[in-house]
């Protein structure tokens, strides 16, 4: 038997490395970021700065790795995960998520293009990371909106750890297997729609009660 040709493998694993892989990890860092605006981003700084699961950041994001910038998301992080489980402030939280979620969605993105040019790399930051995160920002909204209809707003301190324990999973699964990223993102999808379906449902029956009998008090 001959040598085997690498040259295939070697042709497989350039743009593997350099676009599939990294698109994959960024799908689930913006999703995560859509949950949360500054955990991933904290969680993708302590991994680069450490050198964790073999974490690249591309060389225009590498102040992330910094001390400085590692201190600022922390105080941060720790900020947004008390204040959105009080009353009023996590829909603030909320609404100014659909702004700064999907920066911070292209931020944490474009870092791990690690192998191609800083305007490339943030190009492909926009395309995968905002999106991404506005979408799950959305689907949380509206998760949000519906529990406080439903629940007069005391199951959101629930339903905004169960965000932190998601948003947390959903980083250490697209450090450790980011293959596995899209399967986990529809499955979260899945479930949100079905929270929000389901909270939806207990909302129209408490209506259609509160209708049924006006003396009823709401």
């Amino acid at each position: 038997m001959g040598p085997i040709d690498l040259t295939a493998f070697s042709d497989v694993a350039g743009p593997l490395q350099t676009w599939v892989l990294p698109a994959l990890l960024g799908l689930g860092l913006a999703s995560a970021t859509g949950l949360r605006t500054f955990l991933p981003l904290l969680m993708l700084a302590l991994a680069a700065r450490f050198g964790l699961f073999g974490i690249d950041l591309n060389d225009r994001m590498a102040w992330l790795a910094d001390w400085p910038a590692i201190a600022a998301l922390a105080v941060a992080a720790a900020v947004e995960f008390t204040g959105d489980k009080i009353p009023v402030v996590d829909h603030a939280l909320n609404v100014l998520g659909a702004f700064t979620r999907p920066i911070a969605g292209a931020i944490a993105a474009a870092s791990v293009f690690a192998g191609v040019d800083p305007m490339t790399a943030a190009i492909a930051g926009l395309i995968v990371g905002a999106p991404t995160a506005f979408a799950f920002n959305a689907a949380q909204g509206g998760a949000r909106l519906t529990s406080t209809a439903t629940t007069g707003g005391i199951g959101n301190p629930i339903l905004s750890f169960i965000e932190d324990v998601l948003s947390f999973l959903m980083v250490v699964l697209a450090f450790l297997a980011p293959v596995l990223v899209p399967i986990l993102m529809i499955v979260l999808a899945v479930v949100v729609f079905r929270l929000a379906r389901r909270m939806r449902s207990r909302l129209d029956t408490r209506d259609g009660a509160i209708q049924a009998d006006p003396a009823r008090p709401s």
